[in-house]
């Protein structure tokens, strides 16, 4: 029974006094939080950056200031400064924050201190929500800092208050992303050369989305909502585009606290889950925005588009490594999808291949026939899958062989899968060339990724003979799933080797 008497930090529990309120704050927040918040705000890197940016924002503000008094206040200059002061915080949020969550997580890799935070007891998945949460916290202090001044800016007119929390809110889902990004990124290589690699790009690759972030907020202070009421097409895109910053987060997520997991562990359940459920959820929620729109064509983008994004999701999971560990094989079941190994994450892309085209064929019925120039074919919305699923098992079992070693490798796979892509679209044509064709003759082409793909989507096949098109179709469905056999035949006898060893 607990006895409670005084007030604030007078206050007693079962007669001891009771700890302050950021102390209770401080035990039930992740510990990793705590100590990677005050490691941070207590660098060089951090102060820098923030002295900087306040230096920027203030000589931004005597700009302003100095420029209403020339005007005479009757200028409306608010969205001027105010993109000017939010290009100071996305320098901040897009880039800094980011490549110092990558450093932070990847050095902890580089000193070999990862396996002390690993008998800490925290698990993978607590460390990076603290390595994610700490960076994101200095990011609330960069932001608070900044607020006076981007709130100062409403004052100088020329911006509405709802496209100025537009703006930052969208900024902070984008920040969330590229925290989440960076940190998935530091634990994808492993040697020194890998790890080079993976740095570059991501510098390129986090100087690109600051880039994007800075350009789409320059838009919005510009046009405001008139821009989504003048184009109704970015409506939908920022729809879709913020959908899959958050469900891509949170499969970035699950990934990087799969790769840090040990392999005794069942670590391949929460990627595999998140990626079903965003595949899941997407479906649902475009099945229900096209009940609402109703729109006359557009099922085969949406058929390229998620064939496009699975077939990279796929490629990862069937590279997964064969076998399982010996303390996961107990009750496993063939259909236990959500279990380590190469040969359940190959059957799982499969079976999300075939439900997306089943729901683009759904969409296809939808859609009003006879207004649009050209009415979408069945065989144009379901090309992409099988396309899909041959350039996808291909490799898997031209290069995974049951004897293979290194050889074997998920790196060796994913590299042959863009290597036969790029010999794909390139022979056809030449051997077009020696026949004295054209290269874009659509019979040569029919296997290429690029050119046989468009064919059926432009319905070019079926304006030559409409037989014709079902019947090429089905010569491409027909290799698609051989190669899908023989892929899955190789995963499972892989599997069976190393559990025999």
């Amino acid at each position: 029974m607990h006895a409670t008497t005084g007030r604030g930090m007078d206050a007693t529990v079962n007669g001891e006094p009771r700890p302050p309120l950021l102390s209770r704050l401080g035990e039930w927040l992740n510990p990793l939080v705590v100590k990677e918040v005050r490691q941070g705000v207590r660098s060089r890197v951090f102060w820098s950056f923030f002295g900087l940016m306040l230096l920027a924002c203030f000589t931004i503000a005597l700009a302003a200031w100095s420029s209403t008094l020339e005007e005479g206040g009757l200028k409306p200059m608010g969205r001027s400064f105010f993109f000017a002061f939010f290009v100071c915080l996305g320098v901040v949020h897009f880039f800094v924050i980011p490549y110092s969550a990558y450093r932070s997580l990847a050095r902890e890799r580089e000193d070999d201190t990862w396996v002390l935070l690993i008998l800490t007891g925290l698990g993978p998945r607590r460390i990076l929500r603290g390595k994610v949460g700490s960076f994101l916290v200095q990011g609330g202090l960069y932001a608070s800092a900044v607020g006076p001044f981007l709130l100062f800016s409403y004052y100088l007119n020329g911006i509405e208050l709802p496209t100025i929390l537009v703006v930052l809110a969208l900024g902070g889902c984008w920040l969330v992303f590229l925290t989440v990004w960076a940190v998935c990124a530091a634990t994808m290589a492993e040697g020194r050369i890998g790890r080079a690699l993976v740095h570059f790009s991501l510098l390129g690759s986090l100087a690109l989305a600051l880039m994007y972030g800075l350009v789409s907020a320059f838009a919005l202070c510009e046009e405001g909502f008139l821009l989504f009421r003048r184009e109704r097409f970015l409506v939908y895109f920022a729809g879709c585009f913020l959908w899959m910053m958050l469900t891509g987060g949170w499969l970035l997520f699950e990934t990087a606290a799969a790769r840090l997991s040990l392999v005794t562990e069942n670590y391949s359940r929460g990627p595999r889950l998140a990626l079903v459920v965003q595949v899941g959820l997407s479906g649902l929620v475009l099945l229900g925005g096209w009940l609402y729109v109703a729109p006359d064509r557009g099922a085969e983008v949406v058929s390229v588009l998620g064939c496009l994004y699975l077939t990279l999701c796929g490629l990862v999971l069937a590279t997964d490594a064969d076998g399982q560990a010996r303390a996961l094989r107990a009750g496993t079941r063939p259909w236990s999808l959500l279990r380590p190994g190469a040969v359940r994450g190959l059957r799982l892309a499969v079976l999300l291949l075939l439900a997306w085209s089943a729901l683009c064929g759904v969409l296809l019925w939808l859609s009003p026939s006879g207004s649009s120039w050209r009415e979408v074919t069945l065989e144009a919305v379901l090309a992409p899958p099988v396309f899909a699923l041959l350039y996808m098992t291909l490799p898997v079992w031209v290069v995974r062989l049951p004897r293979a070693g290194r050889s074997a490798s998920a790196a060796v796979v994913r590299f042959f899968f863009f290597i036969l892509v790029l010999l794909a679209s390139m022979l056809p044509p030449f051997v077009a060339i020696l026949f004295g064709e054209s290269g874009g003759q659509k019979l040569f082409n029919l296997l290429n990724p690029f050119v046989g793909l468009s064919a059926f989507l432009e319905g070019s096949y079926r304006w030559t003979a409409p037989e014709l098109s079902w019947s090429l179709w089905a010569v491409v469905a027909l290799l698609a799933g051989l190669s899908v056999f023989l892929a899955d035949r190789t995963l499972v006898a892989r599997e069976r080797q190393a559990h025999a060893s």
